[in-house]
């Protein structure tokens, strides 16, 4: 017996005043409606109302039962109102993973901007080296970057492209010069970023020449791209660092790249989320504004990296001149 919808007959019943008029409000024939109502007082082991062939009047069990049901429906309302809601206006908590230097330079601001939008959305963000369970740890949105993604079932949505470089500190360019091809760096001192997507144990460098594939053997390892920053700026060896955490000290020549006409292996910037069908307002404007914005700053970073290479090239070609001039 589906006791709910037996309760929304009843109502209906007591407010149409009869079971031919509610049957007819509620397209269903009065045999079914009449029924209904039969269950319900099956069901309670109680009469509910008393019929005659002209009205029908609620009993005392009716009169307090119907009360209640009105309390529920009412309630039941509610509820729906509110889950329906939620597809249209974004509101509630958005759970959101990030990996965890991309998340400190594009997600946090991202979020600022989003909650000045969506002032009710609450956001709890996560920041993690690694590609979380989603179902298990109960994540909204994932945002990782990835060659390719493993097949997780999960819906996703790429946001962009990026890629990493190598990059040392000048003093140690000084010390031990500057490799000018991949395969120099096995003379070199490397500091490997440990990363869920990357393998460990190699560099897989991309240049005018082709691909090449460059055995590691590192004396140094961290996970997060600030920390292979600081030992790369501290004289370490030559590391790997994401354009987004390179173009800075790069541009405030801190750190130089190496081998600038080479970059690691592209990778893609993907949303991943559990489901298409019925999705979240909060998650669906949260994906849309990370593609908007999350392609606008990584193309920014972009370009602000070739002018630096460009200004570098021009300042070299300077000192040239000048040396073959003195």
């Amino acid at each position: 017996m589906d006791t709910l919808q037996n309760m929304r007959v009843f109502v209906r019943v007591v407010d149409a005043g009869s079971f031919t008029l509610a049957a007819q409000q509620m397209e269903l024939t009065t045999a079914h409606v009449s029924r209904a109502v039969a269950d319900l007082e099956r069901h309670l082991r109680t009469r509910l109302l008393n019929r005659t062939t002209r009205r029908l009047a609620l009993t005392e069990a009716g009169e307090r039962y119907l009360l209640r049901c009105q309390q529920i429906m009412s309630y039941v309302e509610e509820a729906e109102a509110e889950a329906s809601a939620a597809y249209v206006k974004p509101s509630g908590r958005l759970r959101i993973h990030a990996m965890t230097s991309f998340g400190q330079r594009y997600v946090i601001p991202a979020i600022s901007n989003y909650r000045k939008r969506y002032p009710d959305v609450t956001i709890e963000l996560t920041l993690a080296q690694r590609i979380p369970d989603m179902l298990e740890e109960g994540y909204d949105v994932s945002l990782v970057l990835a060659r390719e993604l493993p097949d997780s079932g999960l819906i996703f949505r790429q946001l962009g492209v990026t890629y990493s470089m190598l990059c040392a500190s000048p003093a140690y360019l000084d010390k031990y010069g500057a490799p000018q091809k991949p395969a120099d760096l096995l003379n070199h001192a490397c500091l490997q970023l440990v990363s869920p997507v990357s393998p460990l144990d190699e560099w897989v460098i991309e240049g005018v020449d082709g691909t090449s594939t460059i055995g590691v053997k590192s004396h140094f390892q961290v996970n997060v791209a600030e920390a292979m920053l600081v030992a790369i700026r501290e004289g370490m060896g030559i590391g790997v660092l994401p354009i987004y955490s390179a173009v800075d000290p790069l541009r405030a020549g801190t750190i130089a790249r190496v081998l600038p006409q080479h970059r690691m292996q592209q990778m893609g910037v993907y949303a991943l989320y559990p489901s298409r069908q019925y999705l979240d307002a909060k998650i669906s404007t949260w994906v849309d504004w990370m593609h908007e914005s999350v392609d606008k700053a990584l193309q920014e970073d972009h370009l602000a990296l070739e002018r630096i290479g460009s200004l570098r090239e021009e300042l070299a070609g300077v000192a040239t001149a000048q040396d073959g001039m003195s």
